[in-house]
């Protein structure tokens, strides 16, 4: 099992329940190490102070506050402790809200919370509640140095501590210049519309995650594993429907999906 990430409680009204934070997510990722081409060494950081220009050991290294040109505060643990109090230890349910009146993207990180000893009757309890009135409780966690807006989310038989963005984290759409939703400035009609929700429709199948994973991890495992066995691989190039400049015909393009993904289909069932 993975190490546990932080100890407390879930408190709402009255009830406390203690849980230990556990990672959700599993790294699958194919490490690489930083070496000098020339002669495959390592490459090291060293954490090197500005005006000795020799490098500080880990216990003398602090979290400083710039107030002023190159003047800082020091926070030391002590004081992080100290500000965080008795928050530091719990996860703080402060309302319920609908389950789906989350946007996705507010979510950033799942947790799963696995009850601690003689807290599973309160845990199940609180479990059992969500899911029956499609809930999630918004709480307040404090983890290392930050407070955190999270969702507290039933799943299966856990509980899922959901980090989430704070509404000022994200950028708004206006920043950014996308298309209106006015159909008649881009020439789109009627028939391109009907035929693209029947590509929609003849694609749309049952979700299930465990139909989908990492190719390009996969691909490039095979290639280590290749050139380790002195192999050679050969790479498929992609093939593009339109060149730049050309003027694309989304009903001939519709067209020939329709009729791929009928063939697909028609395989599938064979």
């Amino acid at each position: 099992m993975a190490r546990p990430i932080w100890k407390g409680y879930i408190t709402f009204g009255l009830v406390n329940i203690p849980v230990i934070l556990y990672p959700a997510e599993k790294k699958f990722d194919i490490q690489f190490k930083l070496i000098d081409s020339r002669d495959k060494a390592r490459i090291r950081y060293m954490r090197i102070n500005e005006h000795t220009g020799e490098e500080v050991p880990w216990e003398d290294i602090a979290k400083g506050y710039e107030y002023d040109d190159k003047n800082y505060l020091v926070l030391k643990k002590s004081d992080i402790k100290a500000i965080s109090g008795e928050h530091s230890k719990t996860i703080d349910i402060v309302t319920f809200v609908n389950k789906n009146s989350i946007n996705t993207m507010d979510f950033e990180k799942p947790y799963y919370l696995v009850p601690d000893k003689k807290g599973e009757k309160a845990y199940v309890l609180l479990r059992e509640i969500l899911k029956d009135t499609k809930k999630v409780g918004i709480s307040k966690v404090i983890i290392h140095t930050r407070e955190y807006l999270a969702a507290l989310i039933p799943y299966e038989n856990a509980l899922v501590l959901n980090l989430l963005r704070y509404h000022q984290e994200l950028k708004k759409v206006s920043d950014y210049e996308f298309p209106s939703n006015n159909l008649k400035t881009y020439k789109i009609s009627a028939k391109e519309i009907e035929m693209a929700k029947q590509l929609v429709n003849g694609m749309t199948t049952k979700w299930d995650p465990k139909d989908y994973h990492d190719v390009f991890r996969e691909t490039l495992a095979k290639w280590v594993e290749a050139k380790l066995q002195h192999k050679r691989i050969s790479t498929k190039k992609t093939k593009t429907n339109f060149k730049k400049g050309n003027v694309i015909d989304f009903v001939d393009l519709l067209k020939k999906s329709l009729e791929k993904n009928k063939q697909k289909v028609a395989k599938k069932h064979r």
